[in-house]
């Protein structure tokens, strides 16, 4: 008779399994943890907001919430010559109990990896990025894949100044 139990060698592979939203910024992928995602959305209406940060595209309204949109192509310093604004796809994230839009490139798709495949970014990696954003990195089908660290993309000071765009704005609504 087989046994029809879970191992704890069985849970615990499964409770280090790691569900990733893949995204694309040019050539690279990124992921970011799926529990983060509160939906993903195609290019929407943005309204510039003056004043922002340069990396801080504007805001959109989502069924009457007011939330701000980053650009991550410009907040992580990469190339902005190469891309097309209206095929962007904007990843709706909560961090930190704030609802934040970041515009990417592409979405790929939710992707599956043991958290031990987790590597720390190798320095020839971070050069062109700034490591503090920088979760991890793991080889998928002969691919890097960069794991980001949202509750690092925005530094305090930026919170509180995306904070204020979004009360002007929403001030400036029920005007």
């Amino acid at each position: 008779m087989a046994d029809s139990y879970t191992t704890r060698d069985d849970l615990s592979e499964k409770e280090q399994l790691l569900q990733l939203v893949g995204f694309k910024i040019g050539k690279e992928i990124f992921g970011v943890d799926i529990l983060m995602v509160q939906e993903i959305i195609r290019s929407a209406p943005i309204t510039y907001v003056p004043n922002s940060p340069e990396f801080v595209e504007g805001v959109i309204n989502l069924r009457g919430s007011i939330i701000p949109v980053i650009d991550l192509r410009k907040r992580l310093n990469l190339d902005t010559a190469s891309y097309e604004q209206e095929k962007d796809w904007i990843l709706i994230l909560e961090i930190g109990g704030r609802v934040t839009g970041f515009i990417v490139d592409w979405v790929t798709e939710v992707i599956k990896i043991q958290e031990n495949s987790i590597d720390p970014p190798p320095d020839i990696l971070v050069a062109g990025l700034q490591s503090q954003y920088i979760r991890g990195v793991c080889e998928i089908e002969n691919t890097l894949l960069i794991l980001l660290d949202f509750n690092r993309i925005l530094l305090v000071d930026e919170v509180k100044k995306l904070k204020t765009v979004t009360v002007e704005q929403e001030e400036a609504n029920v005007s």
